[in-house]
């Protein structure tokens, strides 16, 4: 049995922004356009008018002041509010192999490896733009990388149980080094003329390279222990899929087409079972609460990391100890964890330990308990 770590990280970030300010401007056109075009049957009382939004309410519901998207002019049409990507040739690389491309050469170059090191590749993220062939064996071609490479969803919490995957895989010695990449746009299945939600995503692509940490070239986190928890619930919820057209109604403009939530059960609800599960964790692995040095947990809602980090501690987490990048980036998915890792662990020193769990839809829910090493 061989000892998994995680040696590289990389974090691909879109250069486009929209700030809370624009896309308030951009719904609220939409709004003022859809009460008038619906004046008489609103005025009837058969549907009700649709009221604006604002950046404070945005910024208060979910602490995000900003978020990256691949494409905001489509978002910010208020004729069209969702991005305008354009049409890829077969022969030509998708989109999500391009920015987990450019994600897991960083990772790669943190790593002191090369492509051609990987022999295991997992595309993590909880919506693919395609069925088949799996984007995990494009960006494997696209590395040079060998061995093999599979599409993993299991939607926020796709990065955690990709890492679970792949450690288990190198502590088996199935494989040597693998690539966990999380290419997430977000903005292709958000509902943006939704008031509740039309604020909460971004895109981004995440990667982290995981192989046996007798192989680290450098600096490294030991895999202490994985831990994964799923339980079954309708309240975050997509219907699209590869059936849709054989449904009566399938093609149309359907709402739950898109992200929907039930935003009160979800908080109701995750946030026990979250904090139960890292405590859990913690108490199987025989470590303290108070021997973390830091929380990298999932970011989707500011209350709600401040909630879990309270409860896994005791205590308000101290300044550095949870760090949150939902204020810049908005709720990536299940990028949005090993973007917090990948920018706020470096200054962790040798036996520091350190917490990365995401959490959403299916219910799931996925920790890794890491330790920081200075050296092989």
């Amino acid at each position: 049995m061989y000892q998994p770590a995680i040696t590289g990280s990389g974090v691909f970030t879109p250069e486009q922004v929209i700030t809370n300010d624009e896309l308030v401007a951009a719904f609220n056109a939409y709004v003022s356009r859809y009460n008038a075009e619906n004046a008489a049957a609103i005025e009837a009382g058969d549907i009700e008018a649709k009221a604006p939004s604002s950046s404070d309410f945005i910024y208060s519901a979910s602490g995000i002041e900003q978020r990256y998207v691949m494409d905001k002019t489509g978002v910010l049409d208020p004729g069209r509010m969702f991005p305008k990507l354009r049409q890829r040739n077969d022969d030509e690389p998708g989109i999500m192999a391009e920015m987990a491309l450019d994600a897991c050469r960083t990772a790669l170059k943190a790593a002191q490896r090369q492509g051609s090191d990987v022999d295991l590749v997992i595309c993590a993220a909880s919506n693919h733009e395609r069925a088949y062939p799996a984007i995990a064996i494009e960006i494997q071609q696209l590395l040079g990388a060998g061995g093999f490479a599979f599409d993993m969803n299991v939607a926020c919490s796709s990065a955690t149980f990709g890492i679970q995957a792949a450690a288990d895989m190198v502590r088996a010695g199935s494989v040597r080094c693998a690539i966990v990449v999380c290419p997430e746009i977000c903005s292709g299945h958000l509902e943006w003329r939704d008031r509740d939600c039309h604020f909460i995503f971004g895109d981004v692509c995440t990667a982290l390279v995981i192989e046996r940490a007798e192989d680290a070239q450098g600096a490294y986190f030991t895999i202490r222990s994985t831990r994964c928890a799923t339980q079954f619930s309708n309240n975050i919820r997509n219907n699209n899929g590869f059936l849709r057209r054989t449904r009566p109604d399938g093609t149309s403009d359907r709402r739950d087409m898109q992200f929907m939530q039930n935003g009160r059960k979800v908080f109701k609800e995750v946030l026990p079972m979250v904090s139960a599960h890292i405590g859990d964790h913690l108490g199987e692995a025989g470590v303290r609460a108070d021997q973390l040095r830091r929380l990298w947990l999932h970011q989707a809602n500011k209350t709600m990391n401040d909630f879990i980090g309270r409860k896994v501690l005791g205590r308000d987490p101290e300044p550095g100890e949870q760090p949150n990048i939902l204020q810049d980036y908005a709720n990536t998915s299940s990028a949005g964890s090993i973007i917090a890792f990948s920018k706020h662990s470096d200054d962790l020193g040798d036996g520091d330990l350190g917490l990365i769990c995401s959490f959403g839809a299916g219910y799931s829910v996925g920790s890794v308990l890491v330790e920081r090493k200075d050296s092989a």
